[in-house]
């Protein structure tokens, strides 16, 4: 094949590749090719290439003697990879070109050798921006197996194209759902801050195409799944002087309540997910709060008002709130108070507060359909509904819109504890019997910011410690993360440290921008400059699925998430509108 040599190497450095341009004719003739971004193909002096990408170009005028002026153009370009024998791209090998090698443009079949790899890489993400017939197609595998982390500022495109991914997945192409006669085993779970993805994932009846969609009407998550750490955070003030005792006393309760309304199931521990009755909880602390011991002779125990003498507090303490005795240092009645008397008055009326609250039933008063409350034999059934196995979906959105702020941190941290455990066990099971989790699931959260924050605030500890859990394990047991944020210097290190894929749309924010090159990789550094100059639904795509970095134009998804922003200055040359302000106050203050 003839291919077009532009110049050769002037100098060589393992971040840096010098290429001096023939002459002015050479330059102008190949312009087009000679962009920021664009592929040089570098002679090794063998049968292979390195391949470089551009990410400077200089130019300097000298006079002559006769008055013409004697143009000379430099390419910086820096080393990705070389193609070997003209047929296949290894990006490991960096084999740097020597000062003399011959530089040609990459033609249009190197880059269809560069990204249209093989059968691995099987994913269609988008076109490549600087070749528009060029579709770039990353590993499925290693793409949707290990985490990936999407970033952009607001309106550069970033719920289209994680929609765009998600509908790839599970088959829906311009309203159609592909899967229609068979369905696919994906799994995804999303948790949507402002429910965007309803629209995304809402097809005709006629597509047969199901979206489990839990929101704080739908959504069954009974206190008694929370573990230890989450249960403490709802319910305890950690800064209260006495918290240590209140976490010891309430501990032993929540045990021992367990333990009553579970005797069948042996070794009952502070986290084991059984049913416990919360109230019973509330009336066991309250009456630890009023013991009065008796003092009497052979006394020396907790005594109601009635003469009785409590044996066993677990007998008495949690069926109703009980009258003490009068506490007297009378020989005749004499009686002292108990050793927690006083002490828990402010975390009662926390706990009477927080279970009085309309907000947190979904939590605190969760019931079935027939109004029963939540067992432990409901357990799977409870399960089912994250994974779409009550109704057979492949996607789970958790509309977090409703929940009320102070509980966020716990919801998000109880769903995405319960994926993990609940994938954890089924890997080990399967694992057991020599085979792997046939059930993978991917987890999607949605801004991200908003409840794993990089600062550690005590609000959002739960959360970040579930997520981040899932970011350090869930790849061996088939679970996978897409982080999804606006502002990726505000999220935990931990989670971004952990992502392999990165996908970047347009961030105008300087600290954002400098935070996501340290992140990518050392070979794509020349592409970072361009972060804040895409153009909506363009990004720069990194990592172990991408054979080599790249800038694409993500397609836009059909149907659309609702993230579109209000065209207002359409929406204020409009004539007057009236509002139902009546309709307003009353979803209000439902």
């Amino acid at each position: 094949m003839s291919m077009n040599n532009i110049g050769s190497v002037v100098s060589c450095a393992p971040g840096s590749i010098l290429v001096g341009i023939k002459d002015l004719a050479t330059f102008e003739e190949n312009k087009d090719k000679l962009q920021i971004g664009r592929f040089l193909k570098i002679a090794q002096g063998n049968h292979d290439y390195t391949i470089a990408t551009i990410r400077n170009i200089k130019g300097a005028t000298t006079q002559e003697a006769n008055g013409a002026v004697d143009w000379q153009f430099q390419v910086e370009c820096q080393a990705i990879g070389t193609l070997v024998d003209g047929k296949s791209f290894d990006r490991g090998s960096l084999l740097l070109p020597v000062p003399t090698e011959l530089a040609f443009v990459a033609d249009e079949e190197t880059l269809a050798r560069l990204f249209d790899a093989d059968a691995e890489y099987d994913f269609p993400l988008g076109t490549l921006s600087m070749n528009k017939n060029t579709v770039l197609k990353v590993s499925g595998d290693k793409f949707f197996s290990k985490h990936i982390a999407v970033v952009g500022s607001t309106g550069s495109g970033k719920s289209c194209a994680v929609a765009r991914v998600l509908q790839d997945i599970v088959g829906i192409q311009g309203k159609q759902n592909i899967n229609v006669a068979a369905q696919n085993n994906s799994h995804l779970v999303i948790f949507d801050l402002h429910d965007e993805y309803t629209a995304a994932f809402t097809l005709p009846e006629d597509q047969s195409f199901t979206l489990n969609r839990l929101d704080i009407d739908t959504l069954r998550l009974p206190y008694w799944l929370m573990n230890s750490e989450e249960l403490e955070s709802i319910f305890i003030e950690s800064n209260e002087s006495n918290s240590h005792n209140q976490v010891s006393q309430f501990k032993h309760a929540v045990v021992r309540n367990k333990e009553r309304h579970n005797p069948d199931i042996p070794n009952v521990t502070y986290d084991t997910p059984v049913y416990f009755s919360i109230r019973e909880v509330y009336n066991y602390i309250e009456n630890m709060n009023r013991e009065v011991i008796g003092r009497l002779e052979g006394e020396d125990r907790p005594k109601l008002s009635d003469g009785t003498l409590v044996n066993d507090r677990g007998q008495h303490y949690f069926e109703k709130l009980c009258t003490f005795v009068q506490p007297s240092t009378a020989n005749a009645s004499k009686a002292t108070n108990g050793p927690f008397n006083g002490e828990f008055n402010r975390f009662t009326s926390r706990l009477e507060a927080k279970l009085a609250d309309k907000r947190l039933k979904f939590l605190l008063d969760a019931k079935k359909e027939d109004g029963a409350s939540f067992e432990t034999k409901d357990f799977d059934v409870l399960m089912r509904q994250f994974l779409g196995y009550l109704d057979r979906s492949n996607v789970t959105i958790v509309d977090l819109s409703g929940i009320p702020f102070e509980v966020l941190s716990i919801t998000v941290s109880l769903v995405s504890r319960l994926i993990f455990d609940f994938c954890f066990h089924y890997s080990k099971m399967r694992h057991a019997a020599g085979v792997l989790n046939d059930v993978p699931v991917m987890l999607v959260c949605e801004e991200a910011h908003n409840y794993v924050p990089r600062n550690n605030d005590a609000a959002y500890r739960a959360s970040r410690k579930s997520l981040e859990r899932i970011a350090k394990e869930g790849r061996k047991y088939g679970l996978s993360l897409m982080v999804v944020s606006q502002r990726p210097s505000e999220v935990s290190e931990t989670i971004f440290a952990q992502c392999n894929n990165f996908i970047s749309l347009r961030l105008t924010n300087d600290a954002d921008q400098n935070y996501v090159r340290r992140l990518f990789p050392d070979n794509s550094s020349a592409l970072t400059d361009v972060l804040p100059n895409l153009t909506a639904g363009e990004c720069v795509v990194v990592g172990d699925a991408v054979l080599l970095p790249a800038i694409v134009k993500m397609p836009l998804p059909d149907p659309q998430p609702h993230s579109q922003s209000v065209k207002v200055h359409n929406e204020w040359r409009e004539k007057w509108r009236e509002v139902a302000f009546e309709d307003v106050i009353a979803r209000w203050r439902k």
